[in-house]
């Protein structure tokens, strides 16, 4: 019961409609005073790891119903990123786990949690792989919510969103492409 009421509190918030503040964050979401090195943030390494056995089940949020992929195979998708910072940092994630801004994951409404994902930025070629620990986002237009190291890699932190290519990775292979 406490999982399902977190993911509630999750999609509230990934779903709000955002407003824009100076310098390109949404409402109170940027880093806080004193941010590490991050350009010296290692991408996540794929790995073999167990799917979570909860995060993978069907799910419904604000009236749309997702199932989740429950295995790692081919997968690509373009669309908008958006990042998520300070007001999610510390608080749970879909897989359990602690939400680290300064990690590489990503929030994805139907990669298998933990699953990994090569994800770059259309418009300058930039690539970082994350580990995808959590569902979301829940607004229209977004297919994936990297975190605030993530967009700041992919070059998109001031803006706030930027156009990618999302690829699945298979631990020890590349990604598998579509055929």
């Amino acid at each position: 019961m406490k999982r399902i009421a977190l993911l509630l509190v999750f999609v509230a918030g990934c779903s709000s409609t955002p407003e824009k503040r100076p310098g390109g964050y949404y409402k109170d979401d940027g880093p806080p005073g004193r941010v590490p090195d991050l350009a010296s943030v290692p991408d996540a390494v794929p790995r073999h790891e167990s799917l979570h056995r909860w995060a993978n089940r069907p799910y419904d949020a604000l009236g749309k119903r997702y199932v989740p992929l429950t295995r790692v195979g081919p997968f690509q998708q373009r669309g908008a990123a958006s990042w998520y910072g300070k007001r999610f940092h510390g608080n749970s994630t879909s897989s359990g786990e602690k939400y680290d801004m300064y990690k590489m994951s990503a929030a994805h409404s139907i990669l298998p949690i933990p699953s990994y994902a090569r994800v770059t930025n259309l418009a300058n070629g930039r690539t970082v792989v994350v580990r995808v620990n959590d569902r979301g986002p829940f607004h229209a237009g977004r297919i994936i919510d990297l975190s605030y190291a993530a967009a700041y890699k992919l070059g998109y932190v001031a803006a706030g969103s930027a156009r990618v290519l999302v690829e699945q990775l298979v631990p020890g292979g590349a990604p598998l492409a579509l055929r």
